[in-house]
């Protein structure tokens, strides 16, 4: 009688261990939006949030803003590095939030390459860690290519790269698919670019980059953050 009951125990222990296993892995990612409307953003500062910082900094910081402009894609107002305080050729400008934390998903943004002798264009930064440590995707109309590249410690390296012309001074779209170490990058919804990179596992901040002098403007920017299967989904749509 006392094996009976003794298997009877053992048989229900490993019974629901089994099932507790099961119920965890099957737990599904969160899926998150964030869409950063500027026109709620008083003329002048920055999102709540957000912060400048620089990659390299020789010399004061840049300034970024929310400004007005009557070619905004939507609404009236922008964020938009609009003085540049400094001489440093290497000086990666940054703006950006660690509030969005983004693993896997698409980031959109519009941008505007205003100025720029040296360099011209930007654009967007995610799983940052730190202003030494994340992944960028940029456009400058002065090389005329689209590129992806890790920035770790500091250090630049190119991941992907394709030739596009697209003249400064108009507003572009851009957009980025991650999915596990799957990274693809559009413009104007043409896809240009895919890399696999195992740089940077973790979720990291968001933002905004430039590079220089650049000067540019961004609009309409949006981070959705889903499962990786569901961001290969979208790679293919």
């Amino acid at each position: 009688m006392k094996r009976i009951i003794l298997f009877c125990v053992l048989f229900l222990f490993t019974v629901f261990n089994f099932s507790g296993v099961g119920a965890q892995e099957t737990h599904p990612e969160k899926n998150n939006e964030t869409k950063l409307s500027f026109e709620t953003v008083k003329i002048g500062q920055l999102p709540e949030g957000w912060k400048v910082e620089a990659t390299h900094p020789k010399g004061p910081l840049a300034t970024w803003k929310v400004i007005q402009d009557p070619s905004a894609p939507s609404g009236k107002k922008v964020l938009a590095l609009t003085k540049i305080n400094h001489v440093f050729g290497g000086t990666f400008n940054l703006c950006w939030t660690n509030k969005t934390q983004f693993l896997n998903g698409v980031i959109e943004v519009k941008f505007k390459a205003n100025t720029g002798r040296g360099d011209q264009g930007g654009g967007v930064i995610w799983r940052t860690q730190n202003k030494d440590n994340y992944y960028v995707a940029r456009y400058n109309p002065l090389e005329n290519n689209f590129r992806i590249y890790y920035v770790k410690n500091g250090a630049r390296r190119m991941l992907a790269s394709a030739r596009i012309k697209l003249p400064a001074h108009k507003w572009y779209e851009m957009k980025i698919v991650q999915s596990g170490v799957n990274i693809s990058g559009y413009l104007n919804d043409r896809k240009l670019l895919n890399v696999k990179d195992k740089t940077f596992r973790n979720a990291g901040g968001v933002g905004l980059w430039t590079k220089a002098d650049a000067a540019t403007s961004f609009d309409d920017f949006e981070v959705e953050s889903l499962h990786s299967e569901k961001a290969e989904q979208k790679d293919h749509d």
